[in-house]
């Protein structure tokens, strides 16, 4: 058995750890995340090259653990574990407000604001998990798997904007919010028949078309009309 002394100090520090948070642009404040729901195949384009026929279907979901987020960006490892790792730009939507079952039109009075992000994907892990019918936690939950920007404070559905994704340069990624499948208050709200969605929860909204792997030493630049942009720099595996 440990020390009693070694129990104590144990203890001590899991009760210090710091929660997962991604600054507010323009305050000098905080947001503190407790959940991160990941939309899976919310734009056309990514669900054909995925495979999959786009379709009106309910949404389906994974999670992130708050410890992937990276925010502000900036410098990432590239993922252990993986061959293939890819990445998927997204407008990702803070929680700031108690919904719970609710419809599109009380949605909006739970939305705090946007970032931009990206959702690392280890796409070799994934697939195999796809393949045998497992969770995809090993291909998508993962440490530095969700660089994220601020949050620009802004509590209106967004229906419009251009997004896209560069690396080193040159364009991978590009579409426009208008063409998910499933809107911001539809998604907020089919999230919340099943959760108690508010305060400390992101929703990454899923990604456009032109998903492809990168590696060390790639630039990536993301873009959502009207939010802060993201830089990320993959690094040699850590």
């Amino acid at each position: 058995m440990p020390p009693a002394h070694a129990e104590k100090t144990m203890t001590t520090a899991l009760f210090t750890l710091p929660q997962p948070a991604v600054p507010i642009l323009g305050e000098n404040a905080h947001y503190p995340v407790r959940r991160v729901f990941c939309v899976g195949r919310n734009y056309a384009g990514h669900a054909r090259e995925m495979g999959s026929d786009p379709s009106r279907e309910p949404p389906f979901y994974f999670s992130k653990s708050a410890d992937s987020l990276v925010p502000g960006g900036g410098s990432i490892p590239y993922a252990p574990g993986t061959g293939n790792l890819h990445h998927e730009i997204e407008l990702v939507v803070a929680l700031g407000a108690d919904v719970f079952q609710a419809s599109q039109d009380q949605t909006a009075a739970a939305i705090f604001g946007y970032a931009v992000g990206l959702d690392m994907t280890r796409r070799d892990l994934q697939n195999a998990a796809k393949d045998k019918g497992r969770p995809w936690d090993l291909g998508k939950s993962f440490e530095f798997s969700a660089p994220i920007t601020a949050i620009v404070r802004d509590s209106r559905p967004m229906t419009a904007g251009a997004i896209s994704l560069t690396v080193n340069g040159t364009e991978r990624q590009h579409g426009d919010i208008g063409e998910m499948i499933w809107s911001v208050p539809e998604i907020i709200a089919h999230l919340s028949q099943y959760y108690h969605l508010g305060l400390g929860d992101l929703i990454y909204t899923g990604t456009p078309e032109g998903v492809s792997a990168v590696k060390p030493g790639d630039e990536l630049v993301g873009h959502v009309d009207n939010l802060p942009e993201l830089r990320v720099i993959i690094e040699a595996a850590g």
